[in-house]
């Protein structure tokens, strides 16, 4: 199992252990150790069981009130979806076939010109 240790909302470290290692394990330092699932992605697991949104990472923030795990915002624009705990952008992403980037000066997407 991976447990996400916990410090004013924003994940410090990620660790994988047995719950019993917690009875055992003397961490007092700040913060609380959540468990997360690896195969956790956008809300959705291959089984069928999510667990908090997404496998959390260092660095990556938890919503108590929502009980998930998210990344940092990578854009100011782009807003999270209370769905899949991901980020998305104002306007979709073409669906072209294209390699696309995306401009937050203009926020939209620009093609990539590859040389």
């Amino acid at each position: 199992m991976h447990f996400a240790k916990v410090v004013d909302s924003k994940v410090v470290q990620v660790i994988v252990a047995e719950p019993e290692f917690f009875t055992t394990f003397v961490d007092s330092s700040p913060g609380q150790w959540i468990q997360t699932s690896y195969r956790t992605h956008g809300n959705q697991h291959p089984e069928g069981r999510p667990l908090r949104g997404n496998y959390a990472g260092i660095g990556y923030h938890y919503d108590p009130v929502a009980d998930v795990f998210y990344a940092p915002q990578p854009y100011a624009s782009w807003v999270l979806s209370p769905h899949t705990a991901l980020w998305e952008a104002p306007v979709a992403m073409p669906a072209d076939g294209k390699a696309y980037e995306w401009d937050e000066a203009t926020t939209s997407w620009k093609e990539l010109v590859v040389a």
